[in-house]
């Protein structure tokens, strides 16, 4: 019976071929676009889920807050940070039983390694407790892991970084020189950090060796540098501990207003909204879209299935009454049409699967993101496949079986049978949620695109172009002849202007605590972001003053003494008119002195952020890390060649890293770029499946009013108005549909606006360019069928049947 089902399924399907093609090509795209979404959206909810105690793992979190006489409310989420202090994880251990384990790492440190010939800069090392790995399940391919991390002067290299200096030995026991004067140790090679982790490195130190190097952070409530990771035991209950909060802090830290609290593990990635993170963050929200974008694909491929099926009824009506009356019962009708969808089903998952293996190489350049085949060909995923053609076929094909079953033998023979009203308006219900939702994606494709224009082109209140960055990793001996290696850099005559700084906009910088003068006198403390420049600094960024003046070389006295701010950190003293604050006492990492200006607020974190309050001081040179080169863009190699052999003539044991400042700050927006490359990938893979319904629709109704075109051609219809009345139909459908898709796709843009400080205005003209787009869409789709249909001969028309 079932076989003899499939037989009757695929003789419907050979004798339609356009409309089994529309519909089979419908459903592979559509079907292909959930396979790589569902990728996608598998990987983001993936981080960090390796680990074997995820859901036991805890993060600390941070407040600091000016000190108050009266007792201030909680800190709202956005208010913590990650990054803190070092004395808080042995306290929690001590404190609370309930805590089997903690751990700290820092944030990331520069060094120069050097085995035998090969030496490379490395930037992304970090020092880490011993208990690192007791923690995070990361594999030890060489090495003890308890012990890996307790000697001073140890480090536990990742696989590719061991690779880069031992090839594949184990290189367990050999010995690193580091800048010249230290060495290091190798005590264990571990896997690479997953790439599904919301922090990673390329190589661990043990905190030990920074404990050598300055041991009395490490009892400094107020020092920052840390990150704090604890593993609680299986059967303790997180809020008992954050109710004992309060009293550990007022206990350990009663100097500072600090407030501290936990973050789960599982919330790191995609939840978490504390500051200073010590990687890249998700976006829940576009783990939404992206998932919503998928189940529209879907539906919209089964709208086009619904449609064609309901639409070409009358061709089947004959059929069906036959069938009737030799004795078919409309179980059994209905079961035949379930099985045609499921075979339709079946061939567009198995086209669907392939076509997702063709393009998984482009979706995994546009995500940035390793999405390997395996992932692909995993069981999960096999289920999923297999349910594929019952879990879209049967409710695609449900509504037309029901329809095409009802029909009566008696009506249909006879040739008095005709499409319902209610059919007709519920093909017409279907063919506006498809352009409702291609509309809104095109909408919503041109405001994601003209943000990402806007993150790029904005003016960030300073100089960023023709800026080349040279990474020195802090060398002692640069800093040492700092101002002799600016001079000789700068005597060529295709750099502008040449700075030194621990960090440039874009970049990691430390926040610092610092008392300044309020309006009464009273002393106030706040802990702004800290940029350590010297006296170049401000004048090769072209940063503007908003009051008083920048550091100067006529002023000796601005090396110990002075201290810029920016506008942002003025108003959080409390002074809106940042002339008020110049002259003002300041006290800030062993430093007294006056304000002497006010730097106009510039953007030196990503555009998602409000510009926040900065301190810049002069910094001594052993804290430089940086030197930014303000460079003539005309014959760029050749200038960048010159620089080169300056600096290994200077500094032979430095390797003369570079980049340019602003491709380095846009990197802060390839999570952006990419959401909106994959979001208008997708999209224009809608409209094609929407097109190709409306494509489908088109013919067969103009194929239905073939007769009636002839009768009119004869007359003396012109072809104008027959494409006209053909075409006005369908266009009457998209223009309900733009009234639809404008507040959708309104407030969902509004939504994901709101993670960017900075941001475009939502203008009405997008969605009416939108709208003509997808008016034009439909013209060129239905125009085409019309004008054909009004350009054939009458007679051929006339004559049929």
């Amino acid at each position: 019976m079932i076989s003899n089902y499939f037989k009757i399924a695929w003789r419907s399907l050979s004798r339609s071929k356009m409309y089994s093609l529309i519909n089979i090509v419908g459903l592979t795209v559509g079907i292909a676009c959930c396979i790589l979404i569902v990728l996608y959206v598998k990987d983001e909810l993936s981080y960090d889920k390796y680990h074997k105690n995820y859901h036991e793992i805890y993060r600390v979190l941070h407040a600091y807050r000016e000190k108050s006489d009266h007792p201030l409310p909680a800190p709202a989420p956005g208010e913590y940070q990650v990054w803190g202090n070092a004395p808080v994880a042995p306290a929690l251990q001590a404190d609370f039983p309930e805590i089997r384990e903690t751990t700290r790492f820092t944030s990331p440190v520069t060094l120069l390694l050097q085995y035998k010939e090969k030496r490379f800069q490395e930037n992304n090392l970090v020092f880490a407790d011993s208990t690192m790995f007791d923690l995070f399940s990361w594999k030890m391919r060489y090495g003890n892991p308890q012990t890996a991390l307790t000697a001073p002067f140890s480090i536990v290299l990742t696989e590719s970084m061991a690779r880069k200096y031992f090839g594949n030995s184990n290189p367990v026991g050999q010995v690193f020189k580091v800048d010249d004067n230290n060495t290091l140790t190798v005590t264990g090679v571990m896997e690479d950090v997953p790439s599904n982790s919301h922090f990673t490195f390329t190589g661990l130190l043990s905190m030990s060796t920074f404990y050598r190097t300055r041991p009395e952070i490490f009892n400094e409530w107020g020092y920052v540098d840390f990150y704090t990771y604890f593993l609680l035991n299986k059967n303790a209950d997180i809020n008992a501990l954050l109710a004992r909060v309060p009293a550990f802090v007022k206990r350990h830290s009663p100097e500072f207003n600090y407030a501290l609290t936990f973050e789960p593990l599982k919330d790191a990635y995609l939840h978490s909204v504390a500051m200073r993170q010590p990687g890249a963050t998700g976006s829940l929200s576009n783990v939404y879209i992206f998932s919503l974008v998928a189940a529209f694909i879907l539906f919209i491929a089964g709208i086009n299935f619904i449609n064609l099926t309901t639409a070409r009824s009358m061709e089947r009506a004959r059929e069906i009454g036959v069938r009737k009356v030799v004795g078919a019962q409309q179980r059994s009708l209905i079961l035949q049409y379930l099985v045609e969808a499921v075979l339709i089903s079946m061939l567009a998952t198995v086209l669907a699967f392939a076509l997702a293996f063709i393009l998984l190489p482009m979706v995994r350049n546009m995500s940035g993101k390793p999405l390997p085949y395996v992932d692909l060909f995993s069981w999960k995923m096999m289920m999923v496949l297999i349910l594929t053609p019952f879990l879209v076929g049967i409710p695609a094909g449900i509504y037309p079986a029901l329809v095409l079953s009802r029909f009566k033998p008696a009506l249909v023979l006879k040739g008095k049978f005709h499409s319902s009203d209610k059919g007709i308006q519920l093909r017409k219900g279907l063919v506006v949620f498809q352009f409702s939702l291609s509309i809104a994606l095109i909408a919503c494709t041109a405001i994601v695109f003209s943000q990402l224009d806007h993150l790029r082109t904005r003016d960030l209140g300073f100089r960023q172009d023709q800026m080349l960055v040279i990474d020195y990793g802090g060398d002692a001996v640069v800093n040492k002849n700092i101002e002799a290696v600016k001079a000789t850099l700068a005597s060529n005559p295709a750099v502008l202007a040449i700075t030194a700084s621990r960090a440039v906009p874009g970049e990691f910088f430390p926040n610092a605590h610092t008392v300044i003068a309020s309006r009464s006198g009273e002393m106030v403390a706040f802990g702004p972001g800290l940029y350590e420049i010297d006296v170049d600094f401000l004048p090769a960024y072209e940063m503007k003053m908003a009051a008083g003046r920048a550091y100067s070389r006529d002023f000796p006295a601005d090396l110990e003494q002075s201290m810029v701010i920016n506008e942002a950190a003025a108003k959080q003293w409390g002074y809106a008119d940042p002339k008020e604050i110049i002259g003002k006492n300041f006290e800030q990492w062993g430093r007294k002195g006056t304000v002497i200006g006010v730097v106009k607020d510039f953007n030196y974190q990503s555009l998602h952020k409000k510009v926040e309050p900065l301190a810049l001081r002069m910094a001594p040179s052993e804290m430089l890390s940086r030197l930014s080169v303000r460079i003539k863009t005309a014959q760029l190699r050749k200038t960048i060649s010159e620089l080169e052999r300056t600096w290994n003539a200077l500094e032979p044991q430095r390797p003369f890293k570079y980049s340019f400042l602003d491709q380095a700050f846009n990197e802060q927006y390839q999570k952006d770029v990419r959401f909106g490359e994959i979001f208008a990938a997708f999209g224009a893979l809608t409209i094609f499946i929407a097109c190709l319904g409306l494509f489908g629709l088109a013919t067969f109704s103009t194929e239905k009013r073939l007769k009636e075109i002839g009768i009119r051609k004869v007359l003396g219809a012109s072809i104008t108005s027959i494409v006209g009345l053909l075409s006005g139909d369908f266009i009457r459908l998209v223009l309900i549909a733009i009234l639809i898709a404008t507040p959708l796709g309104w407030w969902s843009m509004h939504r994901w606006l709101n993670g960017f400080a900075y941001r475009v205005d939502i203008h009405w003209w997008t969605f009416g360019m939108a709208g003509l787009a997808a008016v034009l869409i439909a013209l060129l789709t239905v125009g085409f069928l019309a004008l054909r249909a009004a350009r054939m001969n009458p007679v051929t028309s006339l004559k049929a049947e």
